[in-house]
């Protein structure tokens, strides 16, 4: 499947099934396979389990998706990129840094590049990066932040994940009302709502 072909069928996803299950150990793993979640975002594990967490994924009929970022034993470069292609056949990977981004489109894997939007410099430089360099898709967090999302939307016409502080369901429409195509949480109860 192309780089291109996969973006597709992730935003139909997130169209069909707007909550993203962020898991962050062997627990919320064993949760989020019961939920309706299609769209697994993977905080945690490492270079010798990586494998098998995208496998029970991707048994459950689920898209798996690597924080790159966050996997032990692992580098922000573009040579873990090549390890996640060819040893987990994980469907994309998220990281803050751009030219892990780059690659990995480059590379044909769905690319979701996160940011921390904490104050006016970190939005500016967001909606910079997101204009020169644009991801599949961009991960905003935290959240919570209907006007920000919004913001963003309009600066750069890229499509934004909300993350990060998602508690209950009224966030979960606040961010997706703001024009979020979806919304990660690690909060299992929002992942069977």
């Amino acid at each position: 499947m192309s780089r291109w072909e996969r973006s597709l069928e992730f935003r139909r996803l997130l169209e069909e099934s707007p909550v993203i299950a962020a898991i962050k150990d062997e627990t919320g793993l064993e949760r989020c396979l019961a939920s309706d979640c299609q769209v697994v975002f993977i905080l945690y594990g490492t270079i010798c389990d990586i494998d098998s967490i995208v496998s029970r994924i991707h048994e459950a009929g689920k898209k798996a998706v690597v924080h790159l970022d966050l996997v032990g034993g692992m580098t922000p470069k573009e040579i873990s990129v090549d390890f996640i292609r060819t040893h987990t056949q994980a469907d994309g990977i998220i990281s803050t840094r751009p030219n892990v981004i780059h690659y990995a489109r480059q590379c044909g894997l769905l690319a979701i590049q996160r940011f921390f939007v904490i104050d006016s410099r970190a939005l500016e430089t967001a909606c910079r990066q997101l204009a020169s360099s644009p991801p599949d898709v961009a991960e905003i967090l935290p959240g919570v932040m209907p006007r920000i999302i919004q913001y963003i939307q309009k600066q750069t016409g890229a499509p934004v994940i909300a993350s990060g502080l998602i508690l209950d369901k009224k966030d979960i429409t606040d961010a997706l009302q703001a024009g979020a195509c979806g919304v990660s949480s690690t909060k299992e109860e929002t992942w069977f709502m």
